[in-house]
């Protein structure tokens, strides 16, 4: 093998302290397969100031293996620093216990060994492997470095499970890499027929499952597991019957257990480590891919986005369907189960996920299967390139304390308009900081600068370095990353670098970040005030009026109706001016270049802006619009109004979609508002009353003040006890039910009848009364014949 020219992309990585020093582990897909790759006798390092050099040297001979070494670094508050080399990474957490109890900082010491080797190199994802000591398919001591455009194809596997209600395994599918086959629990049938396109296996018990599975993954070899809740139900409850069996759980390369821990803030989160294989949750990755669906269930999913799904009935139905085929035909059970596993791999496919989570790897350098995580990927980027400027990075919760505004939000100015053009920065915060050069390191060094003539100076009296910074250029590298991107219409790759840059201002908000500053922040988010409202001052110059702005965008109202290609010439005319505005205006103020970019986000023909409930005053990023593309192509669009919220009724959301449509163009409305409540009050929409609401605690916790859906929820746990079921809410939840005259009552034992009064008066009422108030009607004025005959 010429591992010299070896390219990899890193699947997972680990560390372990050996008596020769700290060893890390890589594993490695690449177009030859799975490589591992092992570096022994790594030092790690952490940095204390040299004005306690003196302390660090008394622990020295309670802690051999030990080193100090000079540096030419210092901290945010210019203290030279001495770099203190370990043997051991566990060695730096004993010395940083020990010097805390006499107030001494220990920096980065909480920097893991494989973290710190590839941020140092710049490495994320990618990697070409330099010379080394093969040992079968491993390489040792080898030179890794970066390889950012290396992709391979992914082997995977999709895995699905099948149980009990009561989490008693009954059988396991596997669909993609290799053999394509289902593990059923018992003995087959006296007339087994071939189930089709997989292979039905029968065990004659879980013990033997878990050991063909073992056996699967060692054969077949994939590199990521998927799977829809793969880890907090699949693998979980895989884990459990092994270990009630007494046999290992070997999914991980050569033969190697899964490693469990939980999640430090949420205890009831797994997270699930298998050497060499990563596992990859397709409802985490479409919602770090900004994916969003009123039910994130496969069921749902499926159906909007492949237009097919596998549904058996409600969960219930569901149970009792699976328990049925386990009990009297087995063939439908493993088909059943299989094509769960079919399902996820059209999603993935569909959606484009496994592209979208290799890209954020590469982006970040978190790695494949780490969700969220934007602190990490932040620090991932930032701490190699501030080391080059001579710092080493605060510890967490050395900032200090404050608050810091947030996006800026305009009084809106409430009632219908024709033609209001919606003007949009194009991230307006990352463009903030490259323009102004907002930066942890460029803000230190602005804070301890003898000269200030030449700073930047920014909000709240912060000063930023014009020449020593790192953000705005690591900023500016992934901005013009994700220009190419979109020209190659690589949209993962485009998503992922979007994604990252939009969360840097985020990340130096956040607490649990060691760059964390709320003079920082406010260097920020109080530019963005400022632009936002010089923006608005400058439309308003112009003869028009600004209506609405939030954060980033500004709703400018044309004063009276205009074609579509008058408003885009208007708004193309306006984007032109300002743009050219703000480079004229940072030249000749601060001689800053100015990366700020509006551009026209929508125009509508149509737009209504309603007031806050029981008052006359604007309300907040609430608002819809009958919009109007360049080719004259119509939407409706609804932001924040009950039609694009998942808490309100069906029957509300097309209510509201159906009078506003009307009235956007122009249509008779008023006999629709009386039919729809007519039909409403006559049982013709009772398909439409279900609520659908989320329970975020245990049923227990809720004690004082018990919301609708907790009640529903505790009848619906009262019956399943007398049916002898299990209780499906007791840890919370999703519960859909209906208010009836007694009350909510779930949809499992709905006993009364519907109270349609509610209906009207909090779900319709609201809804009409808002939109018809500024035009001098009311619900009730239109609906008090159809009430009283009903």
């Amino acid at each position: 093998m010429e591992h010299n020219e070896l390219k990899g992309f890193l699947l997972t990585r680990n560390w372990r302290d050996a008596a020769a020093g700290t060893e890390i582990e890589y594993w490695l897909a690449t177009e030859a397969g799975a490589r591992k790759v092992v570096l022994t006798a790594q030092t790690p390092v952490a940095f204390v100031e040299a004005r306690h050099r003196a302390a660090v040297e008394a622990q020295l001979p309670a802690m051999p293996g030990l080193q100090l070494r000079e540096l030419e670094l210092k901290t945010f508050r210019q203290e030279p620093v001495i770099g203190v080399y370990a043997r051991q990474h566990r060695l730096l957490g004993r010395l940083a216990r020990a010097l805390e109890t006499q107030d001494i900082p220990l920096y980065e010491a909480d920097v893991r060994p494989h973290d710190r080797y590839l941020m140092e190199r710049f490495i994320t994802a990618g990697v070409s492997v330099d010379g080394g000591r093969p040992e079968g398919t491993a390489i040792f001591d080898c030179k890794l470095q970066p390889a950012p455009d290396f992709r391979p194809a992914l082997k995977v596997v999709s895995l699905d499970i099948e149980t009990s209600a009561h989490e008693e395994l009954y059988s396991i599918a596997l669909d993609g890499t290799g053999e394509r086959v289902v593990f059923m629990l018992g003995e087959p049938p006296a007339e087994a027929s071939e189930p089709g396109d997989f292979r039905l296996v029968y065990c004659p018990g879980r013990k033997a499952m878990i050991e063909r599975l073992n056996d699967w993954f060692e054969r077949n070899d994939p590199d990521a597991i998927l799977g829809w809740n793969v880890i907090q139900f699949d693998l979980r409850v895989l884990q459990a019957t092994a270990d009630g069996c007494g046999v290992p759980l070997l999914l991980g390369r050569e033969r190697r257990p899964v490693e469990w821990r939980k999640h430090p803030g949420k205890q009831s989160y797994l997270f699930a480590a298998m050497p060499g294989r990563v596992a990859i949750d397709g409802i985490e990755a479409l919602r770090s891919a900004v994916w969003s669906f009123a039910s994130f269930s496969l069921e749902a999913v499926s159906q909007e986005l492949l237009g097919e799904g596998k549904a058996i009935g409600d969960e219930y139905d569901k149970m009792a369907e699976i328990e049925r085929r386990y009990q009297q035909d087995k063939p439908a059970l493993a088909a059943y189960n299989i094509r769960d596993c079919e399902l996820v791999l059209r999603i993935f496919e569909k959606a484009r996920l496994l592209q979208f989570v290799m890209e954020r790897a590469q982006t970040t350098g978190l790695q494949l299967d780490h969700f969220g995580g934007s602190i990490a990927a932040f620090s991932h980027v930032y701490l190699p390139r501030m080391h080059r400027q001579g710092y080493v990075a605060p510890n967490v919760g050395d900032a200090p304390e404050g608050a810091f505004p947030g996006g800026y939000v305009m009084d809106s100015r409430p009632g219908f308009y024709d033609s209001v053009i919606v003007l949009d920065y194009k991230s307006l915060y990352p463009s903030i900081i490259r323009t102004f050069l907002v930066d942890p390191v460029g803000l230190v060094e602005g804070q301890y600068a003898a000269d200030t003539a030449t700073l930047i100076h920014g909000p709240n009296g912060t000063r930023f370095s014009r020449d020593k910074h790192c953000l705005p250029d690591i900023v500016t590298t992934l901005w013009r990353a994700r220009d190419e991107a979109k020209r190659a219409r690589n949209e993962p790759l485009s998503q992922a670098l979007k994604l990252l840059m939009n969360s840097f201002a985020g990340v130096l908000g956040a607490s649990g970040c060691r760059f964390f500053n709320p003079n920082l922040v406010s260097a920020v988010t109080l530019r963005g005030h400022e632009i936002v409202q010089l923006t608005r001052e400058f439309v308003e110059k112009r003869g028009y009026v600004a209506i609405y702005g939030d954060t980033d965008s500004i709703f400018i109202w044309l004063k009276r109706a205009h074609t579509n290609e008058e408003a885009q010439a208007i708004a193309a005319t306006l984007v032109k001016d300002i743009n050219a505005w703000w480079s004229h205006r940072l030249r000749e103020e601060q001689g800053l270049a100015s990366f700020l970019e509006i551009e026209l986000d929508t125009h509508y023909r149509k737009f209504f802006m309603p007031t806050i409930r029981g008052s006359d005053v604007g309300s907040k990023k609430r608002y819809a619009g009958l919009s109007v593309d360049a080719a004259g192509r119509e939407e409706m669009i609804y932001r924040g109004l009950e039609m694009a919220r998942s808490d309100w009724t069906p029957l509300a959301r097309q209510f509201q979609e159906g009078l506003l449509s009307r009235i956007f163009r122009g249509e008779p409305y008023q006999a629709f508002v009386t039919d729809y409540a007519q039909a409403t009050l006559s049982g013709e929409k009772d398909d439409l009353l279900v609520y659908r609401k989320r329970l975020r605690h245990r049923i227990a916790d809720y004690q004082v003040n018990v919301p609708p859906q907790v009640r529903a929820a505790r009848i619906a746990d009262e019956y399943n006890v007398k049916v002898n079921r299990p209780r499906q809410y007791e840890n919370g939840g999703w519960i859909r039910y209906v208010m009836t005259r007694s009350g909510p009552e779930p949809l499992e034992v709905r006993r009364s009848g519907i109270d349609y009064e509610h209906y009207l008066t909090r779900q319709l009422q609201p809804i009409a009364d808002a939109i018809l108030q500024p035009m001098g009607e009311s619900f009730a004025a239109m609906t008090t014949l159809q009430r009283r005959l009903f």
